[in-house]
């Protein structure tokens, strides 16, 4: 089953991203591929440079930033193959953000075609 890990940091803790926990970022990318449970990942642009959009009576409403100010922002995410919430859960403990930050991890949503 794929499971959704969401990285949630607070703005302005981006010194917190040098040096050792990058490293630790390097490793953790290694070790969730050799284990087979990388899917996907990508960190995102800070929410300076975020936009929303809401569409409302048929119009399209785009402003700067996020929808909701929040304490932590999303900076990035990891798809993950695991076979059970148990594992997701032990592999989103290893995303060197939960040491600063949240990891919120939900499952993936299949749908029958």
């Amino acid at each position: 089953m794929q499971y959704m890990a969401l990285i949630y940091s607070t703005p302005g803790t981006e010194a917190d991203y040098e040096g050792d926990l990058m490293a630790d970022y390097g490793q953790f990318g290694q070790d969730a591929i050799a284990a087979g449970v990388f899917k996907a990942g990508d960190a995102l642009m800070p929410v300076i440079d975020a936009s929303s959009v809401r569409v409302r009576d048929g119009k399209a409403a785009i402003t700067d930033g996020p929808f909701a100010e929040t304490k932590e922002v999303l900076g990035g995410y990891y798809l993950l193959e695991c076979e059970n919430l148990d594992e997701a859960l032990k592999w989103a403990a290893k995303i060197p953000t939960a040491k600063v930050g949240t990891i919120e991890v939900r499952p993936v949503m299949v749908f029958d075609n």
